[in-house]
């Protein structure tokens, strides 16, 4: 899996099993794991847990960094900002962990990311989405990365998407009152706005919300020809239930929340049908590398249905793209020596989600860019892609563009 790397892990477990034979313990490489485990948000935030702890079993299966062995210390934020900041020092501070992948929430990491900056720790986000997590601060000087595509990459495809491709301009937007949502309305906006377009009706609720019928109505009443939702899983699914209740067949487009399990169970495969959302990753079965890897992450989480293929695999990448950092910087985790080689990789890594050739820059800090999206829709209780020419597209390797 790791390439030429595997010669070297093999020759530091040498020295590690001779140094444990002179009753020496090889010291565990630290990593600090921050998600939702627990809340409204949990069923990604254990997918983010799992796919963590798949990477470290196996790469400590092989003999871990030279030796040493990956050692995860999991904290959970509950999705509520004020509990995130307070893992977030007791990480940093506290624990002094070498490095920390962590959050799914943009609110939440938003509250956190001025103690990983001031600290220079480096921080690698597998899920959140929020356009500002790696643009509060200049990249030259951030020691925040993503292994995630920014919303406003989200908002530039489902717009190209609504009004490029479909000619729909009249578009209703739903979001919620958290930095996330009101991100999204804001990207969104600004992609219609470079049309010439605006959107014909903005609603905003509160999560916890049970119906959304209501706001439903009044972009109905606008005239909307189709609808944005930039909200997470529970919310997502009454956005999905008050569209069915309405009988109203609007073209229903959101972010990756639109794919979690608990937006299945909580809406029901009939009211999900034909929604889309934006993806990074569909399961394929043709796809070798990714079916493993499902098959893998089952065995290990015991789940029988994933809570969201997305958080997993992305955060599973995101450790082995930390691996490769390590080895690049011979083991020194500083947040200058982490920060300079995932700038600076030397070799490709072959991922779940994409192969990572240069995913980031001293002047970009996201791994994705657009063409890295695909279009997933809900069918019969499966999240599928939307155009059957992309799922052929699929096996071949989208590398981010410049």
């Amino acid at each position: 899996m790791f390439g030429r790397s595997l010669i070297t892990v093999g020759l530091g477990l040498c020295l590690a099993l001779s140094a444990q034979a002179q009753g020496q313990t090889p010291k565990p490489v630290r990593i600090g794991l921050i998600a939702p485990l627990t809340g409204g948000s949990a069923d990604f935030g254990n997918s983010v847990r799992f796919g963590a702890e798949l990477a470290v079993k196996e790469i400590n299966e092989v003999g871990g960094f030279l030796g040493r062995p990956l050692e995860l210390v999991t904290r959970d934020d509950k999705a509520v900002p004020d509990e995130g900041r307070r893992v977030s020092e007791d990480l940093v501070l506290k624990e002094k962990v070498d490095f920390t992948i962590g959050f799914c929430n943009t609110g939440v990491a938003m509250r956190s990311l001025d103690v990983f900056q001031d600290n220079k720790h480096l921080l690698m986000v597998p899920c959140s989405q929020g356009t500002a997590v790696t643009t509060k601060y200049p990249p030259a000087q951030s020691y925040i990365f993503r292994v995630a595509p920014p919303d406003i990459l989200n908002a530039r495809f489902l717009v190209s998407e609504i009004v490029d491709r479909r000619k729909l301009r009249r578009v209703a937007i739903l979001a919620d009152r958290t930095g996330y949502g009101e991100g999204g309305v804001k990207d969104i906006s600004d992609e219609l706005a470079k049309r010439n377009v605006q959107p014909v009706f903005v609603g905003r609720f509160d999560l916890g919300v049970k119906t959304l019928v209501e706001e439903m109505r009044a972009a109905q009443a606008a005239g909307a020809e189709a609808l944005v939702v930039y909200t997470v899983g529970p919310e997502q699914a009454a956005a999905v239930r008050s569209r069915a209740e309405l009988r109203w067949q609007v073209p229903y487009f959101a972010p990756w929340p639109l794919s979690f399990r608990s937006v299945l169970e909580l809406a029901g495969a009939e009211a999900l049908e034909g929604t889309m959302m934006a993806q990074t990753i569909i399961q394929d079965l043709a796809n070798e590398r990714r079916m493993s890897f499902l098959a893998s992450y089952f065995r290990h989480s015991k789940e029988k249905r994933i809570g969201s293929l997305m958080a997993a695999a992305q955060t599973y990448d995101a450790v082995y793209l930390m691996l490769r950092a390590l080895f690049q910087t011979k083991g020194d985790v500083s947040g200058d020596a982490l920060k300079k080689a995932l700038e600076n990789f030397d070799r490709p890594h072959r991922g779940v989600v994409t192969t990572y050739g240069e995913p980031f820059s001293a002047t970009d800090h996201d791994a994705f860019s657009v063409n890295m999206i695909w279009l997933g829709v809900w069918r019969r209780g499966e999240i599928q892609f939307y155009y059957p020419e992309d799922a052929k597209r699929s096996s071949f390797i989208r590398r981010k563009e410049s």
